[in-house]
């Protein structure tokens, strides 16, 4: 049995610091071999002094993420287990931006570095990491798009090896008994649902924009097309999609022209702020609006709006920030390396921008535990095809999805984040059904 000595003991003391707890809920792995830490705790291993060195430099989420990236830090066994452990210590726990160590806590840093030998040089982020935020305007269109193709243009077959034949990457709708019996072997069950969850969700969005043959529906941020042909082909409504990503744009066109949809679907390289062909009958924007930004949202509900015809839906399907009055860490993990210049705005928020743009509010439905599990289901997927997805996009972007889609699914069952669905009418033309089991 390994003992508490060695490097582990004092990466111990190292990862205290940082999280801001003495009790550190992990077992540490050095790379020399020595190893710290509660017996039964998940493990997190440090496979190079250079991970210490970057947690040096950018002593936080970011220090660590970036070690995860690089590959000198790594969870060995259930990485859901060993980042729940990691997510639930001390200044990890607490929402909004990292608070960083005090000057005292900062030299016991250094000299533990000092003892280990990795002091140096900051090393370099690894090249996953974004740099749009150092480029133009926040939210223009040019480094809105560059921000699109930063996360969807890393390969359609990557993403196909993940989110499976459905091509859906957002939340799914699961049935009531999704989540019974979750531990070994849950992770299979849910991969075998996932398309039906998905086909699900597709479906509710079409029957709560109440969709009837002939409607002209406009698609914001259609990714691959999978609601343009579910609400085409099932539906009968001619669907134009429009999303900033050409890799999405080109497949979600390869979709439609094999199922026989090339009449009815229109696949656009567009922003959302340039369609002008409007009316529509009803919008649908799926995952999309966290890429608006807080202070455009005003602004992409009016131009909704204005693209509705008196009396046509929208259904904005969107993650929300839960934590209270606080705001996301810009320098943490998520906006560096997955989303750049995303942002998360409470439910609160979101209706109050469509409501002060003139649509009425019809129904408002949560859907934190099905994000939860569809995530955990992609990251099975992703998991079971590592090898294949490393060699499709590079195996430190592989890394990023990993970390991302596990602990995002830590964030909506933990309620930091959620996810809801947000029905809107603009007034005029006909009444809205009387209730809403019409589209349940």
């Amino acid at each position: 049995m390994t003992t508490d000595r060695g490097a582990a003991a004092r990466l111990a003391t190292a990862l205290g610091i940082v999280l801001g707890t003495e009790q550190i809920p992990l077992r540490l792995r050095a790379w020399d071999g020595s190893e710290a830490g509660p017996q039964e705790a998940p493990v997190l291993e440090f496979r190079s002094r250079r991970a210490l060195r970057r947690i040096l430099w950018s002593p936080g989420q970011l220090g660590l993420s970036r070690a995860y990236v690089a590959g000198e830090i790594d969870a060995p066994g259930d990485i859901f287990e060993a980042f729940s452990a990691l997510s639930s210590a001390g200044k990890f726990a607490e929402p909004g931006p990292f608070r960083p160590p005090t000057a005292a806590e900062l030299w016991t840093l250094v000299r533990t570095a000092i003892r280990l030998g990795a002091v140096g040089p900051n090393p370099a982020p690894p090249p996953e990491e974004s740099r749009i935020a150092r480029k133009g305007r926040l939210h223009s269109r040019r480094r809105d798009s560059a921000a699109i193709s930063h996360h969807y243009d890393v390969g359609n077959d990557f993403y196909g090896l993940v989110l499976g034949p459905s091509m859906v990457y957002s939340c799914a709708v699961w049935p009531e008994d999704a989540d019974e019996g979750q531990g070994a072997g849950s992770g299979a069950r849910l991969v075998e649902g996932l398309d039906a969850a998905q086909e699900a969700k597709l479906d509710l969005v079409c029957r709560k924009l109440g969709l009837k043959p002939g409607m002209r529906v406009l698609d914001v941020g259609c990714g691959w097309g999978s609601f343009a042909l579910h609400a085409a082909g099932k539906y009968g409504a001619t669907v134009v999609g429009v999303t900033l990503s050409s890799e999405q744009a080109n497949l979600a066109r390869k979709r439609a022209a094999e199922a026989g949809l090339t009449e009815k679907v229109d696949i656009r390289v567009q922003d959302y702020r340039d369609v002008t062909d409007g009316p529509f009958d009803a919008i649908s924007s799926i995952g999309m609006s966290e890429h608006v930004g807080r202070e455009q949202t005003p602004g992409y509900a009016s131009a909704l709006f204005a693209l509705l015809r008196p009396g046509g839906r929208l259904l904005n399907h969107a993650i929300s920030w839960n934590a209270g009055p606080t705001s996301p860490d810009p320098d943490s993990f998520l906006p560096r390396y997955v989303f750049p210049d995303g942002e998360m705005i409470s439910l609160g928020e979101m209706v109050t921008a469509l409501e002060g743009a003139g649509f009425e509010i019809l129904d408002v439905e949560a859907l934190r535990r099905h994000y939860a599990l569809t995530l955990r289901a992609w990251v099975k997927r992703l998991e079971d095809s590592w090898e294949q997805a490393a060699r499709l996009s590079g195996l430190g972007r592989a890394r990023v999805w990993r970390l991302y889609m596990a602990s995002s699914a830590i964030g909506f069952e933990n309620g930091l984040t959620g996810v809801n669905q947000v029905l809107v009418q603009r007034p005029g033309g006909e009444e809205p059904p009387l209730r809403r089991t019409a589209w349940l």
